[in-house]
């Protein structure tokens, strides 16, 4: 039975890459379990892996007595003559088995299920010293199958999981096919896959850029941050530390063709690059491209910014369902409130502030009212329901109720007029101003003057 076994472990350590000893241990602990289960489970035995003769060896051990009652624990001195002559009463004597070659069908299976459990925990060891130091990289599968969602992807030497919440929306992978991703954990357990991919991890768009930009590998161009919306749209920032090097046209490429090869592996995900700034102002500018910006105030203390926008790049501003400035928000790590032009010159009108401290009315049903000539709560106190309901979402009981209210506010009739930006902003000194003649604006690139316009229009009614 054993007549190989020197062979077949050397063979099974150089394939699977194993410390030979984890493996003669196995066999060993196997043997010793099969034993037990054929001989007695009561016997004192030792299992020995003779490497010469490439077998296995067994010993059991007895206590040497005058008459033996129990067989697997003691053995008669007349017996123990015949091994050792020179054998003493109360003497442990070892003695080599000679019948192991048959365990039984019920014993070699019990083997064969310890030499393959202590594979497997070898192999788990070998694949988490593999990876363990390769998290945070892109790896490169072949798409094995799924199971319930998840994606399983053989890497060459073990199959990692890609986790359906791990995976791009909408794009689809087909069994065979090559797919990159991002190595994000590597775990040391039993009973769950080891190997934890991303696909929509913020940390695989960075390393995506800088497998494809050489200048990222000489460390002169820098990944300073990156915000996602996994399938749909990103944006990257990125600096340089030579002055000579542009970092956004160092990451788009001759062409665009850098990014372009990002987009693809990504499957169409739209991506913005902007220049990074240690100015939170000068940053939000870049970070809201395409549109442009009119003024920033910087709240440092509360790590806020109010970003002022002309009235038609509002919508630009705010991107489909809000998603351009969420992701600028997420880039920078600061709190975002964006205003159109209109809206910043009416929030400085007294009047606009007393209608904003009746119940219910926001800054949006603030302007539509504005928009009736409403320019204050003096005013809505002389007006009749009638003249509420026109608006659509004010009804009869909320008019009444908004009127009622509005006399109960009292108001200087000093109606102050829409000013100008500039005028506005003077009153505004406590906080540090950038406007956009003390920014250098760097475009998106990924985004043309089509896309934009066609994001402004599925907008209705934005509300900061």
């Amino acid at each position: 039975m054993l007549s190989d076994l020197k062979r077949i472990i050397d063979q099974i350590s150089r394939d699977r890459g194993f410390d030979k000893t984890l493996l003669i241990e196995a066999i060993e602990e196997a043997v010793q379990s099969a034993a037990r289960k054929k001989f007695g489970s009561r016997r004192d035995m030792e299992v020995r892996y003779n490497e010469e003769f490439g077998e296995v060896e067994v010993f059991q051990f007895r206590i040497v007595v005058e008459e033996a009652e129990d067989e697997q624990t003691e053995i008669s001195f007349d017996e123990a003559r015949k091994l050792d002559p020179e054998v003493q009463l109360g003497d442990e004597l070892g003695e080599k088995m000679k019948d192991i070659a048959d365990l039984g069908r019920i014993a070699a299976q019990s083997a064969k299920q310890v030499i393959i459990h202590r594979m497997k925990d070898a192999e788990r060891e070998v694949i988490y010293d593999m990876f363990k130091d390769r998290v945070g990289e892109v790896v490169s599968g072949i798409v094995q199958r799924f199971e319930r969602g998840n994606m399983i992807v053989n890497l060459g030497r073990t199959d990692a999981i890609l986790p359906k919440d791990q995976q791009i929306p909408k794009r689809s992978f087909k069994q065979g096919d090559r797919i990159r991703a991002y190595l994000k954990e590597v775990r040391q357990t039993s009973r769950d896959s080891q190997l934890i991919l991303s696909r929509t991890c913020d940390e695989f768009l960075g390393k995506l850029f800088e497998l494809e930009v050489p200048e990222m590998a000489e460390g002169i161009v820098r990944v300073m941050g990156v915000s996602r919306e996994p399938g749909f749209r990103a944006k990257i920032a990125v600096s340089s530390s030579e002055g000579d090097v542009d970092p956004v046209g160092a990451c788009v490429g001759m062409k665009g063709s850098r990014v372009q090869n990002v987009v693809q592996e990504l499957q169409g995900e739209r991506i913005d690059i902007v220049t990074w700034s240690p100015d939170p102002a000068k940053y939000v500018y870049n970070a809201l491209a395409p549109a442009h910006v009119s003024m920033v105030m910087a709240d440092e203390d509360a790590n806020s910014l109010l970003v002022v926008v002309p009235n038609d790049q509002l919508s630009l501003a705010i991107g489909r369902q809000g998603q351009n400035v969420r992701l600028a928000s997420k880039l920078i790590g600061w709190r975002i409130d964006v205003k159109s032009e209109q809206r910043y010159n009416n929030l400085s009108n007294e009047g606009y502030q007393s209608l904003l401290k009746l119940q219910g009315v926001d800054e949006a049903l603030a302007d539509q009212l504005l928009g009736k000539n409403i320019f204050s709560t003096a005013v809505l106190a002389e007006k009749s329901v009638d003249d509420l309901v026109v608006i659509r979402s004010i009804d009869e009981e909320f008019a009444k109720r908004l009127i009622e209210e509005a006399k109960t506010i009292p108001f200087a009739a000093k109606e102050a007029q829409p000013r100008d930006i500039a005028e506005a902003t003077e009153e505004k000194d406590e906080l540090p101003v950038a406007g956009a003649e003390d920014v250098d604006v760097v475009p998106a690139e990924t985004m043309n003057e089509g896309e934009g316009a066609e994001e402004a229009d599925s907008v209705d009614n934005p509300k900061e």
